[in-house]
């Protein structure tokens, strides 16, 4: 018994050697990348990040999304999207603001200015490239090519793949779009 405990002792002695950080002889220092751009001075993410929004704000697009099972592959639902798929955490206002001009944020310079009912409120919030506040996800929602409003909340470990051309896929489960 004693020397299971010494033994265990030794060895939680050289695990914790171990854990110490280990020098080889000089400091870290923080490190950058230069990133290549186009003529007109754009990264690759930051062309992919504007065509997204482009694409997301065309008039008229429509849109194919399908729902896929992790467990089969088998798409399990398909619709068309009438302009793109939204999450319900998106809102038009953002969801704090300050009671009045500057009220709980320092000055008139801390947070956005946002109009609400005809006075200038503050919010932390930023306004997003979309034009919207909040987040993504708990359930996301649609218009079909017919104007059918959908909404899916996620259960079970779905894949959901949006595209904006159809998908050659052999079976669909549920197709909202046979009536």
């Amino acid at each position: 018994m004693l020397m299971t405990v010494v033994s265990a002792l030794l060895m939680t002695s050289c695990l914790e050697e171990n854990v110490a950080p280990v020098s080889a002889g000089g400091t870290v220092t923080k490190q950058t990348v230069e990133v290549a751009t186009d003529a007109n001075g754009w990264t690759v993410e930051q062309k992919n990040i504007a065509e997204r929004l482009e694409r997301d704000n065309i008039v008229g697009a429509i849109k194919h999304l399908y729902v896929i099972s992790p467990y089969s592959g088998q798409v399990i639902m398909y619709s068309t999207v009438r302009g793109k798929v939204t999450s319900s955490g998106k809102r038009l206002t953002p969801t704090t603001v300050t009671s009045t001009d500057g009220e709980f944020i320092g000055s008139q310079h801390e947070g956005m200015g946002v109009d609400i009912g005809g006075y200038t409120k503050r919010t932390p919030e930023v306004l997003q490239d979309d034009g919207t506040y909040g987040s993504s996800c708990e359930y996301i929602y649609w218009f079909d090519s017919k104007g059918i409003y959908h909404s899916h909340f996620f259960t079970g470990g779905q894949i959901i793949h949006v595209a904006d051309q159809p998908m050659p896929v052999k079976n669909i489960t549920i197709n909202l779009e046979q009536n």
